[in-house]
């Protein structure tokens, strides 16, 4: 890059510092060739290195101005210098220049739609490039860039059938990400240069690396008992298909208790050196367990290679990425640095990941091309939101089909996502990995029969709670978390009872987890209540388990709870279904346990309520058997049906971007002041400079964060329980719990101890 002595009165420069002799400035030829070579080298993952590198050639052409030099210097008002470059792409790139020009355009605030739509947020495309009041461009450009600017050949993307203009979308958004990593990569680097700063990005160990001390972590497995030699026999024959099967989709059916965390880390390490992926991403369905999933993998890795995996599930994004992007200071872009996705392992969450993959936003996109050419595991993968389905079932296939991913649904209960199980549209050439000649999925369910399921029918609070009394170890797994903190209550005078929901911040349910599992294995009293959190992947050990009414799915996560090292027979360990007589099924939820309850009820599947064909039935009627005959449901917002009405100059992103929401936003997150560390980090945000990321202090304080609905957030603001950290810099960011007495150790967050607050509050989760 260089930076250079200004010798010249027609120079232009991309950041400016606070030197008034400009000595130290970037120059704009050397940031757009820079971030033109990364974005290109960026998007060469996905065959479209000349669109990567266009886009970034182009993408702060409006810097050639007088108005936007004087901003540098201070002497200017914010000044658009975005618009530009996508009017030159779709000049000097007919039709084409769409996939690059959205990114341009879109590189600070986010991608607009292509045109007019009544619920929009941003300036459409077609306004932006119709401007007449944009500042000249100085015809400097031409002699710097524009002989630059390559070729664009036609994307070489594998079609599907109806679904072309979502591909467009797709690719677009890839391009937005190269372009956004590549910019921020480039400015990062000169503030370190200006800074004295010596930065440490991209230096990971490789896969090959963490691999060999896997593969010695892995042996050292004991295979004494005849549980852990099936686990075993699953490993081997999902590592041998890991290196014989071709890159693509498949599924990974393994009963809980079967080992399929390990098996599915052993697979991608396995098939990523076989087929030169580039790194792995493991998409957790909760944030409950992403520190339990990515503690196993350290583990396996080894002390010396501790900082090979990101964790990727932040509460918070730093409102200095999109507040302050126009500021000149370059410091400011600094701030911007957020996590990319550089490292060989990735573990995040299913929101974050879905969400991100129709996003419009900047600092979400920014990632979406680390995963092209990576193995992704979706553990837990039937915990997809059903109104969400046919999109993300769309962005699987996707990243499959033309960007290198090998794509793997991981699961105790496969769902029903293939064209084969009816699927309109669905996954094709999805191949299982736990099968063999020596095992297959229908006999492994069988080996892995531990539990035996009953509904025993409607018990209200009181029975419930004379039922865990009477058990010296039990699990009651609820749907709400009012429901959870009352059973709690009536047995809270006992020893060894605990409570766990997501009113409870992650370093707190960590804690009590531990105290849990200490008490299983000592043998003594151990009485729990949780919220469904405690199902997906919880590695706990129950002889008996309750389970109020849900899918058949959460039904079995219930019971891979129960007896799951096999140390009791099948017929003396319990899974009790009931109904609750107090609370009524969340609407959310209601369908899954109706037709659960079809399910459960059929003598086809009385000995077997668990077994593969029961899951399989189950799915069915929750998919498919509509009595309509229509699945719009699988696509509430009919978001795929609107991409494909579009043209390429029309693309929806604003509007996508506004209907995918995994969860509600009805949500507020909120941080609890839980111990002296959260307290300190909090407090430094109070005091923090306005010239310092917040970044790391998010990252601290995303584990002491929980979510309440908006409406009791807004209560206890007005109470003055709940207050915002530094609203004047950081807006609505950053809300604390200063209330201390409305989190108690037991049950953590508790707004009855308020009756000013109580409304509302019987929420899942």
């Amino acid at each position: 890059m260089g930076i250079k002595v200004d010798e010249s009165k027609n120079v232009f420069y991309a950041h400016s510092t606070e030197r008034i002799d400009k000595n130290d400035w970037q120059y704009l030829k050397d940031h757009l060739i820079n971030v033109g070579d990364l974005a290109g080298g960026f998007a060469e993952a996905f065959n479209c290195l000349e669109y990567g590198k266009a886009a970034g050639l182009l993408h702060d052409l409006g810097k050639y101005t007088e108005e936007f030099q004087k901003r540098l210097e201070g002497k200017h008002p914010k000044v658009d210098h975005a618009t530009w470059g996508a009017k030159i792409a779709l000049e000097k790139y007919p039709n084409l220049g769409y996939f690059i020009a959205y990114a341009i355009a879109g590189h600070h605030a986010g991608l607009a739609n292509g045109a007019y739509r009544d619920d929009q947020k941003l300036t459409p495309l077609v306004d932006r490039c119709n401007k007449t009041n944009l500042p000249s461009i100085q015809p400097a450009w031409k002699n710097e860039i524009e002989r630059q600017l390559p070729e664009l050949p036609t994307p070489t993307l594998k079609p599907k059938k109806g679904s072309n203009y979502f591909q467009y979308t797709f690719l677009s958004r890839m391009i937005l990400s190269c372009l956004v990593d590549a910019d921020r990569l480039d400015t990062e680097k000169f503030c370190n240069q200006i800074e004295g700063l010596f930065s440490t990005r991209g230096q990971y160990p490789s896969l090959a690396q963490l691999k060999t001390n896997f593969d010695l972590s892995i042996q050292s497995f004991k295979s004494d008992k005849d549980i852990n030699q099936k686990r075993a026999l699953i490993l081997s024959t999902v590592r041998y298909n890991a290196k014989t099967f071709e890159p693509g989709l498949f599924s990974l059916t393994v009963p809980t208790g079967g080992g399929k965390t390990l098996a599915s880390m052993a697979f991608a390490l396995d098939h990523a050196e076989a087929y030169q992926k580039r790194r792995i991403i493991y998409v957790i369905p909760f944030t409950s367990i992403i520190e339990q999933n990515a503690a196993v993998f350290r583990k396996q890795f080894g002390d010396e290679y501790q900082d090979a995996i990101i964790e990727h599930h932040s509460a918070f994004n730093d409102p200095a990425v999109e507040s302050n992007v126009n500021q000149p200071d370059s410091k400011t872009k600094l701030k911007m640095a957020m996590e990319n996705w550089d490292a060989p392992v990735i573990v995040t969450t299913a929101v974050q990941f879905m969400e991100s993959l129709f996003s419009n936003q900047p600092s979400d996109c920014r990632k979406l091309h680390r995963i092209a050419n990576s193995v992704v595991i979706l553990d837990e993968a039937q915990t997809l939101p059903m109104h969400l389905l046919r999109p993300c079932m769309a962005a699987l296939d996707e990243l499959a089909r033309n960007y290198g991913c090998s794509m793997v649904l991981c699961t105790a209960t496969q769902p029903a996502f293939k064209e084969d199980d009816g699927f309109l549209g669905g996954l094709q050439n999805v191949r299982e990995l736990a099968t063999s000649d020596m095992i297959n999925p229908n006999q492994l369910y069988e080996q892995f029969q531990r539990v035996s399921v009953k509904h025993i029918g409607i018990l209200d609070d009181a029975a419930v709670i004379e039922q865990l009394r009477a058990e010296q170890q039990i699990l009651c797994v609820v749907n709400t978390r009012k429901q959870a903190q009352q059973l709690y209550q009536g047995v809270s005078d006992l020893s060894g009872s605990f409570h766990l929901s997501t009113y409870m911040c992650a370093v707190h349910r960590k804690l009590v987890l531990a105290k849990i599992r200490f008490a299983l294995k000592q043998g003594k009293p151990c009485r729990v209540v949780s919220t469904s959190l405690i199902e997906a992947g919880v590695d706990v050990d129950f002889p008996c388990v309750m389970r109020s009414d849900a899918g058949l799915d959460s039904i079995a996560q219930a019971a891979g709870r129960c007896n799951r090292e096999g140390k009791h027979k099948a017929h003396e360990s319990f899974v009790w279904i009931f109904t609750a007589k107090d609370y009524s099924v969340p609407p959310e939820l209601k369908v899954y346990a109706d037709k659960m309850k079809e399910t459960l009820s059929l003598e086809t599947f009385k000995n077997d309520p668990l077994g593969l064909a029961a899951i399989q039935d189950y799915f069915g009627r929750v998919y498919w058997h509509k009595e309509t005959g229509q699945t719009s449901e699988l696509d509430k917002h009919n978001i795929l049906g609107e991409i494909e009405v579009s043209k390429i100059q029309s693309l929806p992103f604003d509007w996508i971007a506004q209907k995918f929401k995994v969860i509600s936003s009805t949500m507020k997150t909120v941080i609890v002041r839980y111990d002296q560390t959260a307290v300190d980090a909090i407090q430094q945000l109070y005091d923090l400079p306005d010239y310092m990321s917040v970044g790391q202090l998010a990252r601290v304080l995303q584990i002491y964060t929980i979510s309440m609905p908006k409406h009791l957030a807004g209560e206890l603001i007005k109470l003055g329980a709940l207050e915002y950290v530094q609203p004047k810099r950081f807006g609505e960011q950053f809300l604390v719990l200063v209330s201390d007495n409305l989190y108690t150790d037991s049950v953590g967050f508790n707004p009855e101890v308020n009756p000013l607050i109580m409304s509302g509050e019987d929420c899942i989760l």
